[in-house]
């Protein structure tokens, strides 16, 4: 009522059953607990405006809407386009993103009547706007399945999450860090094995036995005889006695 808008159905029916979202939780390195994924609707006290009003007391103090640029619209007429600070668009801040940027819930068109249509933009930290969603269920699916990861939200921009953050992401989601991938065919995730290769066996080097010398013939022969002179001498010892 204050901001004359109406919640889009499937946030309203979400406010209906809680009051925000919020879900934490870490990793366990060297026994020490880290946090590390954080997954934050804001609860409809603090769903506030974004821009219009001057984040300073000064009278002439500047405001998000002097800081907007529209020469970027120009050339890219196939893109949506972006919300504006000023009095042509609603925007409330949906998810504070732990000061890596702000995802927001945008009113496109509010003049001269607000547009019930609404969208899920991400606001970084430079003031460049990305497009999310056109729906806040879409947008809660993905932040379910990005775990609430740090900077996840980067992965839809043109410059990426960081390099820390991708070694989560490898670790955690290692499908869903290459967006570009998520446009082809489906079987680029099959994970395509060759048993031929899993279970080759290795060449082993056999390990060669040393051989005793072998006897020459008459060697063998005369130990042959000694043994036997021996056995009969042990028999005829025997008998004498």
């Amino acid at each position: 009522q204050k901001n004359s808008c109406i919640l889009p159905e499937d946030l309203k029916n979400f406010y209906l059953m809680t009051d925000g979202f919020q879900m934490t939780w870490s990793v366990k390195t060297d026994d020490t607990l880290m946090p590390l994924g954080s997954m934050v609707i804001n609860s409809v006290s603090k769903l506030c405006r974004l821009g219009g009003s001057s984040m300073y007391t000064l009278p002439s103090a500047p405001t998000l809407a002097d800081l907007e640029d529209d020469t970027d619209e120009e050339g890219n007429r196939d893109k949506p386009e972006k919300p504006h600070f000023d009095s042509r668009s609603l925007i409330f801040e949906l998810d504070p993103c732990n000061g890596n940027g702000k995802v927001c819930l945008v009113y496109k068109h509010a003049e001269p009547v607000v547009s019930p249509d609404t969208e899920i933009w991400f606001l970084d930290r430079a003031l460049y706007w990305h497009f999310l969603t056109k729906t806040f269920t879409a947008y809660y699916r993905l932040l379910i399945t990005h775990l609430g990861l740090p900077q996840w939200q980067y992965a839809f921009t043109s410059y990426g999450v960081s390099p820390q953050a991708k070694q989560w992401f490898n670790m955690y989601k290692p499908i869903t860090i290459n967006t570009a991938l998520l446009s082809e065919e489906a079987d680029s995730f099959v994970n395509k094995l060759d048993p031929n290769k899993v279970f080759k066996s290795k060449n082993k080097t056999p390990v060669l036995k040393k051989k005793q010398p072998s006897q020459p013939p008459g060697s063998q022969k005369s130990h042959t005889s000694m043994t036997s002179a021996k056995t009969s001498s042990l028999a005829g010892n025997s008998s004498r006695k």
